[in-house]
């Protein structure tokens, strides 16, 4: 298959602003692929399942061929289950079709170096049919529509994503050959908030804060968390198309640091039957120019737009939860009183609910907890920044906010399975009317390969209750 195309060349932007000065600017780059500082430019995007996915490409190619005319990748790359096998069901790629090409349209306002692979940069891409048709199905591209229609309104989105990880000192080839029975993890016991704790795991932590500053994020903190070996690197908030390109470069750079040193991590929501891993979101929205959207200054209390927002993801939350809970095992997570969120409710600064309210002013913030750290995050902002569009346009009554412990509340609860999220997912008059039926159809057929996968799978849970006793 041929690495480029001379009728691409429109997928270059002409327009480049690096988001920050440790990101550069295409003449930095050319500069330092000049002076072999930078020998392999790696063009990525994020698939269904919240991976990078790409090539490394040698630089000098690069610049004499890829910079102007574009590359392209097979669009099966977006119609895969999780091995990366060919399913059936989707609309964008099949063997009846052929499976053809996808085209990779740099964003040159993303380039990073990648202080963890040596001698390399980082490009984020959106994706378009070899006609120019942008690929709809898109993690990127769906969050980029929900923003336009923001946008139009005056607004811009802010989001951090406050994503979990456990850490074992088995590397992933170790975790293989051990079938991931038996891992040693990095700490033994509960380290939350745990000086001492993180202390044991600083090297690799450490490690992850200053490249992925070097990388062009804004590092916050480490601290340690409840299950045994559990971390959180927390990250500046951004507006939400960054927020989300800095998640997925971070998860993959953390999986290679730790790799690096022999160790592995895991971003799976429920990796055993302790404490799940999360992935709370925080999101707001201002005005284009940074005036206040959801703080009303002379009152010092809640907009009405704020409040529609809210009633907005709360009244699409359980239609919607496929893209905040996307695998199989994310289910396992929600368990009552695990700060995992059941119940479909808000309150202020309460842990218990699924939308907890924080902050006033320019601070006044919703976090959603339903998502893990197997999250795919542009879906999960979609997801978000749709339905809070939705209640705001519809004019969404706020209920009132639930005091006390909402697992005990009697509030509607979130899908307890992929199957139930699937079905409200697939049925969402909503879900069309906001993502368009190509999505919704794209995304069911995902969660149907999932499901299908898992049924049709001999567990350990099932052969050690009926090997010998049934």
């Amino acid at each position: 298959m041929s690495s480029t195309m001379n009728d691409i060349s429109n997928t270059v932007k002409t327009t480049v602003h690096p988001r920050n000065d440790r990101m550069l600017t295409v003449e930095q780059l050319k500069a330092r692929i000049g002076d072999g500082a930078i020998d392999t430019v790696i063009l990525g995007f994020t698939d269904m399942q919240g991976r990078l996915q790409g090539k490394l490409l040698h630089a000098q190619f690069f610049l004499d061929s890829v910079l102007e005319h574009g590359t392209e990748g097979c669009n099966y790359l977006l119609a895969v289950d999780t091995e990366m096998n060919t399913v059936d069901g989707y609309d964008i790629s099949s063997w009846e079709k052929g499976y053809g090409d996808m085209v990779f349209d740099m964003d040159l306002d993303t380039i990073r170096v990648l202080p963890y692979r040596e001698g390399s940069a980082l490009i984020q891409c959106d994706l378009s049919m070899t006609d120019g048709t942008p690929v709809s199905v898109s993690p990127r591209a769906m969050l980029k529509r929900q923003t336009a229609k923001a946008a139009e309104r005056g607004w811009k989105a802010f989001a951090g994503t406050e994503l979990e990880f456990v850490v074992y000192n088995d590397s992933y080839e170790q975790a293989w050959d051990l079938d991931y029975k038996h891992l040693t993890p990095a700490n033994q016991y509960n380290v939350d908030y745990s000086l001492l704790g993180s202390g044991r795991v600083e090297p690799l932590l450490r490690r992850i804060r200053n490249e992925m500053y070097a990388a062009g994020m804004t590092v916050e903190s480490a601290k340690g968390e409840c299950n045994f070996g559990q971390h959180e690197i927390a990250f500046k908030y951004d507006e939400v198309v960054t927020t989300a390109d800095n998640h997925s470069v971070y998860k993959t750079a953390a999986k290679d640091i730790a790799h690096d040193m022999g160790q592995s991590i895991t971003f799976m929501a429920k990796p055993n039957e302790r404490e799940g891993n999360s992935c709370h979101i925080h999101l707001s929205l201002r005005g284009l120019d940074d005036e206040l959207v959801f703080w009303d200054k002379a009152t010092g209390a809640r907009t009405k737009t704020y409040d529609h927002f809210i009633a907005g993801v709360l009244g699409t939350m359980r239609e919607f939860t496929l893209f905040y809970a996307p695998n199989i095992n994310s289910y396992k997570r929600f368990v009552k009183g695990s700060f995992a969120p059941t119940a479909v409710a808000w309150g202020l600064d309460n842990r218990t609910c699924s939308v907890r309210l924080v902050g006033h002013g320019q601070s006044a913030r919703l976090e959603n907890r339903l998502p893990g750290g197997d999250v795919n995050p542009y879906l999960a902002l979609s997801a978000m920044l749709a339905g809070g569009l939705y209640g705001i346009e519809n004019e969404l009554e706020l209920e009132p906010a639930t005091l006390g412990n909402a697992y005990t509340s009697g509030a509607p609860t979130v899908p307890t399975t992929m199957r139930e999220a699937r079905d409200l997912f697939a049925n969402s008059v909503i879900a069309k009317e906001v993502f368009g039926e190509e999505v919704v159809r794209h995304y069911v057929n995902y969660a149907d390969v999932e499901l299908a996968a898992f049924e049709s799978a001999i567990t350990d849970w099932e052969l050690r209750r009926g090997f010998e006793r049934l």
